[in-house]
């Protein structure tokens, strides 16, 4: 399997991709597009099995987008991914057979956060939407949500909107629309005052910027309360991101100045906030900024509402040492110039983190060639059922 989910075969020395396949199976296939260099097929006929096969339990399952990896039995699923995980660092030239390790959590019921399209879920390569009542990846609250507004057309947004609920939270399950918000037993946290904005402390690096009560959802992980606004970017698996934010807890030696590179709404620095006297967050969405400051009330930090490249021309050089360094880049990877910057940086210690496991191989392979020895790895797994991958490195500079 490689990744994105679809095993690779071949026909003739010509390669042929397969979705819901396992390794090792025989089929009987049916090319659906022929390219110069490769081939799309689907399964017509299972000939021979691979034993960890199953019957995939969600009914939804091949129609959906959302997960293509329920055919398969839970621990063989993390045994692929990591195998994924393994080559794609290996093409890199960068061996991590022997540092690897897998942070996972519950198979099912894990995923707090969706979005969805007029109230459902698309079709896999169409635009037709399944109104679902039960999602088998949903956290509880979400399923309860689903199921008592599954017969009600007006019950839920019309258009995309954003589903949030979690046991992590007090709160119900609150969902923002693009153009409204619609509630249901919603506690609107702030004191309660759904019409007015929320101002917070500002300074210099993200003057101007607002957060509104109507949209903010509220979690505690690790004992830390962690506020941001459901239409933007939160972690779906709580699960797995405590333990995340745990590990790098326990991974960082403490220090002065800790630099948090790509921080969102500063859930990882909170916890950054326990072995660091200073951190300094960097990102370029100030709305979510505006979010880690209400987050960090109380700890020593700075913010800055800049993209990492315009950081590291504009502010890294009138900065002391950092001591570490945490990085958690979108799915394109870390900026040239931040790679650049941390490849001549001399920060003692980087803990990088991606959703994207080319991307990662990538920069880790720049950093290693600057100097650093790569430690740890961990397979991140955030999403069973999926050949989503996510990764955190722990690298250190050579003395």
């Amino acid at each position: 399997m490689v990744f994105g989910g679809k095993c690779l075969g071949k026909i003739e020395g010509k390669n042929v991709f397969v979705p819901f396949a396992i390794p090792g199976e025989k089929l009987e296939i049916n090319i659906t597009e022929e390219n110069k260099d490769y081939d799309n097929a689907e399964i017509v006929e299972i000939k021979e099995s691979s034993p960890h096969r199953i019957i995939p339990p969600c009914h939804y399952y091949g129609k959906c987008g959302g997960c293509n990896m329920m055919h398969i039995e839970p621990s063989y699923q993390k045994e692929i991914r990591k195998n994924i995980l393994t080559d794609i660092f290996r093409q890199n030239g960068i061996d991590i057979s022997e540092k690897l390790q897998i942070i996972s959590g519950p198979d099912f019921n894990y995923r707090c956060r969706f979005q969805l399209n007029d109230g459902g879920l698309s079709q896999r390569k169409s635009n037709v939407v399944i109104k679902i009542e039960e999602c088998l990846c949903a956290e509880e609250k979400v399923n309860e949500y689903l199921k008592k507004t599954a017969e009600e057309s007006s019950a839920r947004p019309a258009g995309r909107s954003h589903l949030f609920g979690s046991s992590f939270s007090t709160e119900e399950v609150k969902i923002a629309a693009e153009e409204d918000i619609r509630t249901s037993k919603i506690k609107i946290s702030g004191g309660g005052q759904k019409n007015k904005k929320l101002r917070l402390k500002e300074n210099r690096y993200f003057a101007g910027t607002l957060a509104s009560p109507e949209n903010t959802m509220t979690v505690t992980l690790g004992g830390h309360k962690l506020s941001f606004d459901v239409r933007g970017f939160f972690q779906s698996n709580l699960f797995v991101f405590e333990k995340v934010c745990r590990l790098i807890t326990e991974l960082l030696p403490g220090g002065k100045n800790i630099l948090d590179m790509y921080s969102g709404c500063g859930s990882i620095s909170a916890f950054l906030t326990e072995k660091y006297e200073n951190v300094v967050l960097v990102e370029h969405n100030r709305d979510a900024l505006v979010f880690a400051e209400q987050n960090l009330s109380g700890s020593k930090h700075v913010s800055y509402g800049l993209s990492g490249a315009n950081f590291v021309k504009n502010c890294a050089a009138t900065l002391p040492p950092f001591d570490a360094c945490t990085i958690d880049p979108p799915r394109s990877g870390m900026e040239k110039e931040v790679r650049d910057w941390l490849c001549q940086s001399k920060i003692p210690l980087i803990l990088s983190l991606s959703c994207d496991p080319a991307t990662h191989a990538r920069d880790c392979a720049r950093l290693i060639a600057a100097g650093y020895s790569l430690k740890q790895t961990y397979l991140l797994d955030f999403y069973p059922n999926t050949s989503h991958i996510e990764s955190l490195c722990l690298l250190e500079l050579d003395q």
